[in-house]
């Protein structure tokens, strides 16, 4: 959740409408319009798998409530919320492949055993009716979760001042409980008890990335202070039901890194290309493999588009749990300082002198290692599927990287 100070919200309105457009572009990095680098890879995938997954969830915009919703953003234009941006982009779709588009490649290059009938199936694209229904639950989780993301901490005393802000707010709540109700009634309707389960977990990691510390007095993560003793702590591939102690991570560069991003996004790509190759009814080991190829791929975009943040001149503001400030806090302790700044106010962290020092240290190296190392496991994973057009496009996705 993005919170803003009741400071800022008093004293400075164009402050305020700043620091929403800055947050609105933080939080859907990975679905901006600017990154076009598998744009020829995403066309050709849309192809084997037969439509546009760009409108994946068409089926559930078009009807009377989400209408409805539409009507009453309108009265939002002027006013700069995220909601904007998130709904904006949720029609129009971006050129980064969406995760209901890996789920159904996963699904298509994973193949179907001979007890399924016709009935099952979706013979054009090669898959089962219960695994196009799966690729909508994972992109109808994830656009509720940045919906969710959109809402603003506006303070009470501040209502009148804000009311269409305030207004936005409400709409991003209900938006995004509205597509995440009708994801589990869809997924429940699949009858299929372990794979509930299953996406069911990747809710509990949405919401526990949410609350790993330290944050800010706006609610935006900060990254731990560095240990003194970086030690090469794992974080495992499967974390089953039982969550990982955060402790053991927090300060440790890399480890801390991976499991923010794992909980925040990659655990939903993983849980459901594991998910359809379950509905497949493929032994558990090739189910695994699923997992880890989606645990791979999210972690290999997200440290592309840390880099991205930091390669292009024209974006001043990034994260600041992104890889490369991490990482240069492990290579420099004392950089921590420069980060405690804006732990009050956003305004009061100089982003781009937090940039041009990261720039001149060792992070963006080590970003583009750890990129590639999260690349080059994917695609080793891809060679335990038989060739297809599916395994294809998948590898051309991942080295579009």
């Amino acid at each position: 959740m993005m919170n803003l100070s009741c400071k800022i919200c008093r004293n400075n309105p164009k402050k305020l409408l700043k620091s929403i457009h800055y947050s609105a572009i933080n939080n859907l990095v990975t679905k901006s319009k600017e990154e076009t680098v598998c744009f020829k890879a995403v066309n050709e995938a849309e192809k084997i798998v037969g439509y546009p997954t760009s409108f994946l969830s068409l089926r559930w915009l078009l009807n009377d409530e989400v209408a409805n919703v539409a009507r009453h953003i309108r009265k939002l234009i002027g006013t700069n919320h995220p909601l904007l941006a998130a709904a904006r982009d949720l029609i129009i779709g971006g050129q980064t492949p969406t995760w209901g588009l890996i789920v159904l490649l996963i699904s298509k290059a994973g193949g179907l055993g001979k007890g399924f009938s016709d009935i099952d199936k979706d013979v054009t694209a090669g898959i089962l009716h219960s695994q196009r229904v799966l690729a909508e639950v994972t992109e109808m989780i994830r656009t509720s979760n940045i919906l969710h993301n959109s809402v603003l901490n506006i303070y009470k005393k501040d209502l009148d001042d804000f009311p269409d802000l305030n207004y936005g707010n409400t709409l991003s709540l209900l938006t995004g409980d509205f597509l995440l109700s009708n994801s589990f009634r869809e997924l429940a309707g699949l009858k299929n008890q372990e794979v509930n389960e299953l996406v069911s977990t990747c809710l509990r990691d949405l919401v526990e990335a949410e609350f790993i510390e330290p944050r800010d007095k706006q609610n935006r993560p900060l990254p731990a202070k560095p240990l003194e003793n970086q030690e090469n702590v794992e974080i495992p591939n499967e974390f089953g039901t039982a969550p990982l102690k955060i402790k053991e991570v927090l300060g440790n560069a890399k480890a801390e890194w991976t499991l923010r991003h794992f909980l925040g996004s990659a655990s939903l790509l993983a849980k459901c290309c594991q998910a359809a190759l379950k509905l497949a009814d493929h032994p558990e080991d090739f189910q695994k493999l699923g997992y880890l190829f989606g645990r791979n791929m999210a972690l290999a975009w997200q440290a592309h588009y840390d880099l991205e943040c930091f390669n292009d001149s024209k974006r001043e503001n990034f994260s600041l749990i992104s890889a490369p400030v991490v990482f240069h806090l492990q290579h420099d302790p004392n950089f921590y300082t420069e980060i405690l700044k804006g732990s009050d106010d956003i305004y009061d962290c100089d982003y781009r002198k937090l940039k041009k020092i990261i720039l001149q240290g060792p992070a963006l190296k080590i970003t583009e290692n750890l990129k590639e190392e999260f690349v080059g496991t994917s695609i080793d994973i891809l060679q335990k599927f038989n060739d297809s057009d599916a395994k294809q496009a998948l590898e051309n996705l991942v080295k579009a990287l």
